[in-house]
């Protein structure tokens, strides 16, 4: 049999009857909100799976297309089948089985979501956010790090997203560029929320994100195009194609817009503009089987996007090229292993500006004309699995980065007068393993531990007069190092055939990036130190959460707990006007902040979530989060005790459906409520709750092809992105309309 890549599976539900509401009073016994769709394991029907990454023995192949409960069904069996997911142990577990929060999202409803952006579309999933309210259609590179149930108080993420099981934070920075990964070739999306880190190390504190591309398998082709408010133009497409013994795709998107203006109306002056950008990727993978048993991947990938920010100085450009390969093996029908090794190079350049108070004229801040960083790993995992039900997943990995900031800064009669260069060189080796244990036929068990041994080294910041190359600051940094333990531990009781119970524990670490240890920054008035000195990030996460599901409803609830320790946040140190020690001089209205360790914050909360198929035409879903994110402790700024984390809200919300009414039309309305938040440590700036409309259209012109139009933000709601000390205020999103086809074949 030869080697089948999977990462995640998703099975054909069909409804069986029964009433829709009967034991609702269950959602009462348990608080936050965990999965969505859940079902007891059937064993006496093989699971309908679409192949997509990773290793899997004896998976059936059957659908093209993923099908999740969460999608009007065309199977006539009243039972619900399995469905896998491997993100959270490298390996594939049936949902059921997965103790840690865990979501999927099939590539049809991503396509689909009336947004204009991936991460827009994720958004449906409370608990993940940017670091700010708004999404990469606006958002600056910088600002675009993952968080996932509010665990994080900087924009660094502190969640890892995956591509195909490859990392995509960036090097330097730790963000994520969502522009860069396909939407109309996703296969789906797995949201691990609080679990992960024993399999996949350093950042995944708040859990893991993995997205999924459709397999390099057999003849297809997708394309789509569309165009809509903003002069916004999009164009995706994919193409699958057998070569010899082997398959090739080919993928690719180019997207532009004019973009919106980020100030508010009551502040906007002739110097904002609207902040346009444009990007285009381009990606080919070969698959080939070696032998019976092994076969191999190769990807490669380039990107280009260029972005402006606001007034006509601030402008970001990024550049990144990569490369990967893949080894997937079934020696035996009980053990598998795969291998990846991969490598990448980015390019980033930023410019700053300080605007006047009437919003006239900018001065130019800085000029971070290069950030050159490159980032390279591999890793091994093997599965080994018996007839009784239990699976050992163990393997070892390795990541090296390396970065380095080069800009200009100090402007002064027209000029810049001074330079910096500053970064370093970090890497990572890790050893992990997982067991799963049916402990009879309603109790599971999964316990794992990792060992993660760090180093960072080539710590430097030097600053030169730009006139003459004298330099005025030499600073070089000493090594440093550090062993890291990850155990997790998770129990699942199938305590009815409609009902499951789980509870499960993990311990996780992330060390600050160079951008945070190396880089300071001024973005208007605010000037931000970095911190070579800062200590590892150290967190303890539990949950409890309960899952039924009747017929066509589905309940889901969950209790969750996080403890870190040691949170790199951006800590008020002065206040303008005048010169301070660290951040130097400050204009009156200015903030200057330094990277410090919060000794201890806290984020607990309750998840909820529902959802009800009326028909085969007609389904609604409902999710919620309740948390406070707060720090408890701060010995280096005593006043931050009690504060609220900032940009996260204590609620958010998001209700939804799908109904194809009569003649073939489509209707995907979605409302989501963010609640109030808070732009800085200080909890001074506070960002006005908002609720925002979406609502997503399609209607099929033949077998292959579909029209739509995307209205977002319907109502044209302020969505208030971020608020400085001197009053200005940023917006997202405002109403927007996009239309367009698309196709498969």
């Amino acid at each position: 049999m030869r080697p089948v890549h999977l990462s995640s599976a998703f099975p054909v539900q069909a409804r069986k009857p029964g009433s829709a509401l009967r034991r609702l009073t269950l959602l009462v016994l348990f608080f936050p909100g965990a999965i969505t769709l859940q079902s007891a394991e059937n064993h006496s029907a093989p699971a309908s799976v679409v192949a997509l990454s990773g290793t899997v023995s004896n998976a059936p192949v059957g659908l093209t297309e993923p099908v999740t409960g969460d999608r009007p069904s065309v199977a006539a069996d009243p039972q619900r089948l399995d469905r896998f997911i491997v993100t959270s142990a490298r390996t594939r577990q049936a949902l059921d089985r997965v103790a840690f929060s865990a979501r999927l999202i099939d590539g049809a409803d991503l396509r689909s979501a009336p947004t204009v952006t991936l991460d827009g579309a994720l958004r449906a999933v409370p608990g993940f956010s940017l670091f700010r309210r708004s999404d990469s259609l606006s958002a600056n590179p910088t600002a675009q790090g993952v968080s996932l149930r509010g665990l994080g108080p900087s924009g660094a993420s502190r969640s890892l997203v995956l591509l195909d099981g490859v990392p995509l934070n960036d090097p330097f920075g730790g963000w994520v560029l969502w522009s860069q990964l396909p939407r109309e070739s996703l296969a789906g999306v797995e949201v691990i929320r609080g679990g992960g880190a024993t399999a996949w190390g350093n950042a995944a504190l708040g859990g893991v994100v993995q997205l999924i591309t459709v397999p390099v398998r057999g003849r297809s082709a997708r394309a789509s195009a569309s165009t809509g408010s903003y002069q916004t133009r999009s164009f995706e497409f994919s193409a699958t194609q057998p070569a010899g013994k082997g398959t090739v795709q080919l993928l690719g998107r180019a997207f532009s817009t004019a973009g919106f203006t980020l100030v508010a109306p009551e502040r906007r002056g002739s110097i904002d503009v609207p902040a346009a950008s444009d990007h285009r990727w381009l990606a080919a993978r070969w698959r080939t089987p070696l032998t019976d048993r092994l076969e191999v991947t190769v990807t490669a990938r380039s990107f280009d996007e260029t972005r402006h920010n606001g007034t006509p100085y601030q402008t970001n450009r990024s550049r990144s090229d990569f490369a990967s390969v893949v080894l997937v093996a079934e020696p035996t029908k009980n053990f598998s292993w795969n291998a990846t090794a991969y490598a990448q190079s980015g390019r980033f350049a930023s410019t700053f500006s300080a605007v006047n108070a009437a919003r006239t004229a900018e001065t130019p801040a800085s000029d971070q004309f290069a950030v050159p960083a490159t980032a390279a790993g591999a890793a091994w995992s093997g599965t080994l699995a018996n007839a009784a039900g239990a699976r050992t997943s163990f393997g070892v990995d390795a990541r090296t980065v390396r970065g380095e900031t080069r800009e200009n800064f100090t402007f002064t009669n027209g000029a810049f007068t001074r330079q910096r260069f500053a970064g370093g060189k970090q890497s990572f080796v890790g050893l992990y393993a997982l067991h799963e244990q049916p402990l009879d036929s309603d109790w599971t068990a999964t316990f794992g531990a990792r060992l993660d041994d760090w180093r960072e080294t080539d710590g430097h910041r030097r600053e030169s007069v730009t006139a003459t190359g004298a330099l005025v600051r030499d600073d070089r940094y000493a090594d440093r190092d550090g062993l890291e333990f990850s155990p997790s531990a998770g129990l699942v009781w199938r305590a009815r055939p409609d009902l499951r119970l789980r509870a499960a524990a993990q311990q996780a670490f992330r060390r600050p990036t160079l951008n945070e240890l190396y880089r300071p920054f001024r973005a208007g008035s605010t000037v931000t130190e970095a911190n070579p000195a800062l200590s590892t990030e150290r967190v303890r996460t539990a949950e409890i959460g309960a899952d039924w599901t009747r017929g066509p409803a589905t309940l889901g609830s969950a209790i969750f707990w996080n403890e870190l320790h040691d949170a790199v946040g951006n800590v008020t140190i002065a206040r303008g006007p005048g010169t301070f020690p660290i951040v130097g001089s400050l204009p009156v209205g200015g903030l200057g902040r330094q990277r410090l360790n919060l000794d201890r914050t806290q984020v607990r909360g309750l998840e909820l979530s529902a959802g009800w198929r009326a028909n085969e035409t007609l389904r609604f879903n409902a999710e919620a989060l309740i948390s406070d994110a707060s720090v408890l402790r701060a010995t280096q700024s005593l006043a931050l005790a009690g504060k609220r984390i900032p940009q996260v809200p204590r609620h958010s919300a998001t209700i939804g459906g799908t109904w194809r009414v009569p003649r073939g039309l489509t209707l995907i309305p979605r409302l989501r409520w963010i609640g109030s938040q808070f732009e800085d440590d200080e909890n001074a700036l506070r960002l006005g709750e908002v609720v925002v409309a979406d609502l997503g259209l399609g209607y099929p012109l033949g077998r292959n092809l579909e029209v739509f139009l995307n209205l977002e933000n319907l109502g044209n709601a302020r969505i208030e992105t971020g608020r400085s000390a001197d009053g200005i205020v940023n917006t997202g999103t405002p109403r927007l309309f996009l239309a367009g086809l698309r196709g498969a074949w």
